[in-house]
This record gives C-alpha cells, sequence and structure tokens, in this order.
C-alpha cells in the first residue's frame, strides 16, 4: 500500500474502490490567494460546477512548487522525466456535495510532463522554462517564463515559512483553501470529469514571499488587489486516480 494511503479518517468522502494509477509527491508549496468576487470568475468556469464560497468569498489560488517521483502505476520514477517545477493557477468550485479545484493553467519545466497531463487528465498544461532554488532556511526563488503566443505569461517569487507548523482545523479559511481531495476538468467534447487525489492532511506555516504574479493572472483576465494570503509547506506524497464522470 502506498504510504499516502496510511491516513485516511481525515478525507470528506470514502477513496474510490479502483486501485490509484499515479503517484507523485508535491514539495515546497507556496499557496498564495487572492480574494474575488464569484461574478469574476464565474465565466471561467464550465456552467455544471459551482463556485465554492468561504463565507461568502472565493479566492484565486497561484501555487509554485516542485514535482517529485512522478510516475505512473506500476512503473517506477525516472530522474529526468519525473522531477520539475509546476506553477498552477486554481480555482475554487463544487459538483453537488464534492469540494475540488478547477485549474485555469498549469506551467511545467518538462515538455514531457505537459504531454501527458494534457493527454491523461485533459488538464490546460503548458511548458515554461522554469527555475526554482533554495531551501527552508534560506528561502526559495522561483521563475516561471512561458512563451506561446497569446498564451505568454511570467512569474516571479520569493518565498519562506514564517512561525510553527500546523494543521489547518476544519472550518478555516485555511482547511478551505489546500484540503482538496479532486480536480474537475472537462474532456474535448466538454463532458465534466472529476480526478480523485489523496494525500495525508496539510501540514502548513505561514509564510513571507514578494510576488509579481500580475502577469500570470492578467493571461486569464484577472486583476487582484492587496496582499495575498500567504501559506508554505514542505509538500505531501500524492495518489490520483483517473478521470471518471461525475455520478
Amino acid at each position: 500500500m502506498h504510504p499516502a494511503l496510511n491516513q485516511l479518517a481525515h478525507r470528506p468522502w470514502p477513496i474510490p474502490a479502483t486501485p490509484w494509477t499515479w503517484r507523485q509527491s508535491w514539495i515546497d508549496l507556496l499557496f498564495a490567494h487572492w480574494e474575488l468576487p464569484v461574478q469574476t470568475v464565474r465565466s471561467l468556469v464550465p456552467t455544471s460546477l459551482e463556485i465554492d464560497t468561504f463565507e461568502g468569498r472565493t479566492y484565486v489560488g497561484v501555487v509554485p512548487f516542485r514535482m517529485a517521483g512522478v510516475t505512473r502505476r506500476p512503473f517506477p520514477a525516472m530522474p529526468w522525466l519525473s522531477a520539475f517545477p509546476e506553477l498552477n493557477v486554481r480555482l475554487y468550485v463544487r459538483y453537488e456535495d464534492r469540494p475540488g479545484v478547477f485549474f485555469l493553467s498549469l506551467d511545467a519545466g518538462n515538455p514531457v510532463a505537459v504531454w501527458a497531463a494534457r493527454t491523461f487528465f485533459h488538464l490546460p498544461y503548458f511548458w515554461s522554462r522554469m527555475r526554482m532554488t533554495g531551501n527552508p532556511e534560506a528561502g526559495f526563488s522561483y521563475s516561471s517564463r512561458r512563451h506561446l503566443g497569446s498564451n505568454r505569461a511570467e512569474f516571479h517569487a520569493k518565498y519562506r515559512p514564517a512561525g510553527e507548523p500546523f494543521v489547518p482545523e476544519t472550518g478555516t479559511l485555511e482547511n478551505f483553501l489546500v484540503e482538496r481531495y479532486c480536480l474537475y476538468t472537462t474532456d474535448r467534447r466538454g463532458r465534466l470529469l472529476r480526478g480523485e487525489v489523496h494525500h495525508a492532511p496539510w501540514t502548513v506555516y505561514r509564510a513571507e514571499a514578494e510576488i509579481d504574479a500580475a502577469p500570470l493572472l492578467k493571461s486569464h483576465r484577472l486583476t487582484v488587489n492587496g496582499p495575498p494570503h500567504l501559506l508554505y509547506t514542505p509538500g505531501v506524497d500524492v495518489v490520483l486516480w483517473g478521470l471518471r464522470r461525475p455520478v
């Protein structure tokens, strides 16, 4: 059994009965979130999905991190193919009783990974020139440059953890933002698909950061104001299931 499955009680619904198909680790993540009006993001999400809110507010999340150990079951991880930087822009949605995330874009520093994610998960991945250096003590430096015509976008950040680690409690904004156990997307025919994921509960820190996310968010016709809500986490091991139509 994969170590990610050692803890299940925190899940809001049971794991799928079928075997998981992919494994990976998400490492040294920054969760940067800005509040947005629901009507601003409504047109960016399929109409079959409800915009999920916390106390009447919704958020856009920008999440830089690095991937490791990415592979399809039962194959072993391969160093060049299985580890690379990634940068996500995501919104918060739900379908019936299952809250999840909807990705506006996912940038990755590995063209093979981009192809695989587009092929198997119908996700809006883009290949970008990316660089991530540093450590929790000294801080991380992160940059991403996407060069694809009208889809061009850049992102730069420096970040580090601050304070003591904690596990976000149910009912808090932090729990709402990070504890998500499925993603939603659509196939080429526009049909809604859900992908289940599982990992241990997040352990997070408050974070300090310098962020230039405006060009990246502008590529999605989004403008944000004010300082973001910031969290850092060392990461989690993850298993994923194949996409299925919600029932």
